[in-house]
């Protein structure tokens, strides 16, 4: 069984109610939607990820004999049937990857036959929810740095190894320049970057000659960590080896930073570097950074060239999880809705509609009924399955990121910054607020007529 593709990765009760609409017959078409139901605090915008690994996840779906003997101590001979032909053949509508979003707008549709459409959603969700989570994490770096090399340095202190590689892959899709995690360069083709840690220098007696020997071993990617014991005077000894290493035509790319106060460490590093002859090499600082700490070094001039932020970005250290949620909307040609007390739902098969200012920004957006009259606006959800197969070739991750760039042209500056913003006005239709009164007034009569 692989763990990171094996339908086995699913709530217990996904396999409990298949059981039970199959023997119910309940096989009719259903549709469910993902949304967040609410912005995490200090989050101004959400920026939708995951939809490839979704779509891999969907066409990918089978039952190995391994599976199917496991579940067969648990349940009956009739769902071990159904799941030996298992196969997703519904469609799917989405938002592409790295759309801005906001509350209560659905990012993904899947339309299939109520048991697939069932099975499928506790991965969804654990796929959706994660990178979309780092992507809007990573975002409020890229904004804050937009000029500045930004590498994801947090694999160590990651949630596990699909978490490591999962948030390199959002990070680099939401404006990242790459990553330090290996793995996902053959995967995702992101670039990856990296220098040497302290135990390079201390396994040396000597700091000069750790930085000789790394330099002649990686004469085309010479960047030294300069903070191991003294930074001034590590950057006078980078100055000194210069000079040697020119007679062998390697040239220091760049020295790192990882401890103490970067903005003055930085500038004091600065000005040794340029007055020893090293304009050109770059400054990358890391430790315990996010976009906050971006912040506070820029505004403070810090001359820092690059990035690595780590354990704050892998992890959402500032907010952690998303209240998303993956609902029922329709099934049997019925809408249906929710109405749990500050968790109802919108009812019905959704379209988002997205209107700009004459700035080029976006200035408001619609949810209305796919069906009603259309909108003013672009419409955000898009085909992207239909019958289990998909509508479009996979696009690069390259591309994608250029797009969400793109996307970013069009944030308006109050959403750009850390601070919150006003709240981006997203209306529902008036026919969409009619269907789920009319359905709220059938929910109430038929609880009369049954306690009649």
């Amino acid at each position: 069984m692989n763990p990171l593709s094996s339908p086995l990765l699913a709530d217990l009760y996904q396999f409990t109610m298949l059981q039970s609409y199959l023997e119910l017959g309940m096989e009719e078409t259903a549709v469910f939607e993902l949304f967040v139901r609410k912005l995490p605090p200090g989050r101004n915008f959400l920026v939708a990820a995951g939809l490839e690994q979704v779509l891999e996840f969907l066409e990918n779906l089978r039952f190995s004999p391994e599976e199917l003997d496991w579940l067969a101590t648990r349940f009956p001979p009739h769902v071990i049937r159904y799941l030996e032909q298992f196969k997703f053949d519904g469609d799917v509508h989405a938002m592409p990857e790295g759309t801005i979003f906001f509350s209560n707008e659905p990012i993904l549709r899947i339309t299939a036959k109520m048991p697939q459409a069932q099975l499928v959603e506790s991965r969804i969700i654990n796929l959706l929810h994660f990178e979309t989570l780092i992507a809007s994490k990573a975002a409020r770096s890229v904004l804050m740095a937009p000029d500045k090399l930004l590498v994801d340095f947090g694999m160590r202190r990651a949630h596990g190894a699909e978490a490591a590689l999962l948030a390199a892959r959002a990070s680099y899709l939401a404006g990242f320049s790459g990553t330090a995690t290996v793995l996902a360069g053959p995967l995702y083709d992101i670039p990856l970057f990296g220098t040497m840690a302290h135990s390079y220098i201390q396994a040396h007696a000597d700091e000069s000659a750790a930085f000789e020997h790394f330099s002649r071993c990686h004469p085309a990617n010479t960047v030294l960590l300069i903070d191991t014991y003294d930074t001034e005077a590590a950057a006078h000894k980078v100055v000194a080896l210069a000079r040697k290493l020119a007679a062998s035509n390697i040239t220091i790319k760049g020295v790192r930073l990882d401890s103490g106060d970067l903005a003055v460490h930085a500038k004091n590093v600065r000005r040794i570097l340029d007055d020893g002859g090293l304009r050109d090499t770059t400054i990358f600082a890391s430790g315990n950074l996010d976009e906050y700490k971006l912040h506070a070094l820029l505004s403070a001039q810090a001359p820092i060239d690059g990035f690595g932020i780590g354990t704050a970005l892998d992890i959402s250290i500032d907010a952690p999880a998303l209240d998303c949620a993956y609902k029922l909307q329709e099934y049997a040609g019925k809408p249906r809705r929710k109405h749990s007390e500050g968790k109802a739902t919108w009812p019905g098969r959704k379209q988002v509609y997205r209107t700009y200012g004459n700035d080029g920004c976006i200035a408001a957006d619609v949810v209305a009924l796919e069906d009603d009259d259309p909108q003013p606006g672009e419409t955000l959800i898009q085909p992207m399955m239909r019958s289990g197969k998909r509508l479009h070739p996979k696009i690069s991750l390259t591309t994608l990121r250029d797009q969400t760039l793109k996307n970013y042209r069009c944030l308006p500056a109050a959403m750009t910054a850390l601070e919150p913003a006003p709240v981006y006005p997203v209306t529902i239709s008036l026919a969409l607020q009619a269907l789920a009164d009319q359905l709220d007034r059938e929910h109430v009569q038929h609880d009369r007529e049954i306690a009649g």
